[in-house]
């Protein structure tokens, strides 16, 4: 499979959901859907690198699938709202450049 871009990641969401979707679920419930796939995300990480042990139902569990199911949500939200994810990643990153560059690396704690 070719890497795909974040724009591309945008496009082939919109394609699938145009295709097979019939539409996106409105914004509020795309949100409750995103919170929870965030929960099965975080119940996975919690089992596998916390200490909480897993039920006979958790053993199923796929870290890389939970994780393309955030990813999907929140590409499902970003093309509703008109978010250009690209744009706003390389923004982000720069904030947190001129915001953190130095805290990170003074933190002693680190």
């Amino acid at each position: 499979m070719e890497e795909l871009t974040i724009k591309q990641a945008q496009e082939t969401v919109d394609n699938w959901i145009q295709t097979y979707g019939v539409r996106y679920f409105n914004e509020l419930t795309n949100l409750a859907i995103l919170t929870e796939e965030v929960g099965e995300l975080a119940r996975i990480i919690a089992r596998t690198y916390g200490e909480q042990s897993f039920k006979e139902s958790d053993k199923k569990g796929d870290l890389g699938d939970e994780m393309a199911d955030v990813l999907w949500v929140l590409l499902c939200l970003a093309n509703q709202t008109g978010t250009d994810l690209t744009s706003a990643f390389q923004k982000n990153i720069e904030k947190k450049t001129a915001r953190d560059k130095e805290r990170h690396i003074n933190n002693q704690k680190l």
